[in-house]
């Protein structure tokens, strides 16, 4: 006799990554009314422009919904950046025009005029797979993502851990022996994400896949492929960094203790990155955890999105008792 009236509103999960804009929008229930996404290949990526782009297409969404602009609860947007939740503050993105201490949330909540929830976007991702993912039953657990930067997000009795100073999961800044020379800084890829994500120059090596061209430069996830094809060359290098990879599950292992590792990206989630680091895992005697691969793939951001607004929407909605 009654029900929640779950298409009364909506909100809408937004992804801003390095070269796109993801929309997920869906219903109170969490159903998807409506997925898009828009490429920013050539176009202007300030965080004016960005609010713009966001804007429209929120808009156009609604109308494809016959929604009105009130019906949209909140928006929940992940960001490539350490970010501050409480302020909606972004700190720095490399990758796109004067991302430096933007106040991301005021600028979005001045165009939209709705409820607005700036995050990580590795958070939300991590949101993602424990909503209708591969982490629907843990509570302790840690979503690495290895693609075109490292991140982790980590998540403690089913809380995101930010840290005290939001920084909590930013891996891609570790200390790696005999390599590290300088201090981390916000507004430069780290070391290990250089590392582990940077190409590879053959010069005419030859390997059971054939023969490599002369001075050909091989992306990782193309690597991994040789790698599984039987590749020599490439499984020598893929040896190389699985053992760093297995060397960031061993430390995050003995200071977490979390009952899962997932990876996600399109490197962190190749079945032949995922298995060689599961054989040098097997190797040690304490502090191993269970590994696997995402489930949601480039979709984890946005569910997760949609995971953190379904939360809020309690106290979005309903009366709240004065203190």
């Amino acid at each position: 006799m009654i029900r929640f009236k779950a298409e009364r509103g909506c909100v809408l999960a937004v992804d801003i990554a390095g070269r796109s804009l993801s929309f997920l929008l869906v219903d109170l229930n969490g159903c998807e009314l409506e997925h898009a996404e828009i490429s920013l290949q050539g176009k202007k990526t300030t965080p004016e422009a960005i609010c713009d782009f966001i804007h429209a297409e929120a808009r156009r969404l609604l109308r494809l919904q016959k929604k009105a602009k009130e019906r949209l609860i909140t928006i929940v947007v992940g960001v490539p950046a350490i970010t501050n939740v409480c302020e909606g503050m972004v700190l720095s993105i490399s990758t796109l025009e004067q991302w430096r201490s933007v106040p991301l949330r005021t600028m979005l909540h001045k165009a939209m005029g709705c409820s607005v929830i700036i995050e990580n976007d590795t958070n939300l991702a991590a949101q993602g797979e424990r909503f209708r993912g591969a982490a629907r039953a843990e509570q302790n657990f840690i979503l690495v993502s290895i693609g075109n930067g490292i991140g982790a997000g980590i998540v403690l009795n089913g809380e995101i851990h930010h840290g005290t100073q939001w920084s909590a999961g930013e891996i891609g800044y570790l200390r790696l022996p005999f390599v590290s020379r300088r201090n981390p800084t916000l507004h430069q890829f780290g070391e290990l994400e250089t590392v582990l994500t940077a190409p590879e120059r053959l010069e005419g090596s030859k390997g059971t896949t054939g023969t490599h061209a002369e001075e050909q430069e091989v992306e990782v996830v193309g690597i991994l492929d040789l790698a599984q094809a039987g590749d020599p060359w490439a499984r020598r290098i893929i040896a190389k960094r699985a053992g760093m990879v297995s060397d960031i599950v061993i430390n995050l292992s003995l200071i977490l203790n979390p009952g899962l590792i997932l990876f996600n990206g399109k490197i962190g989630s190749h079945p032949y990155l995922i298995e060689s680091v599961r054989k040098q895992l097997e190797r040690g005697e304490f502090a191993v955890t269970k590994i696997g691969a995402a489930a949601l793939g480039d979709a984890a951001v946005l569910w997760g999105g949609v995971a953190v607004a379904l939360e809020a929407i309690p106290s979005l909605l309903l009366p709240q008792p004065e203190i």
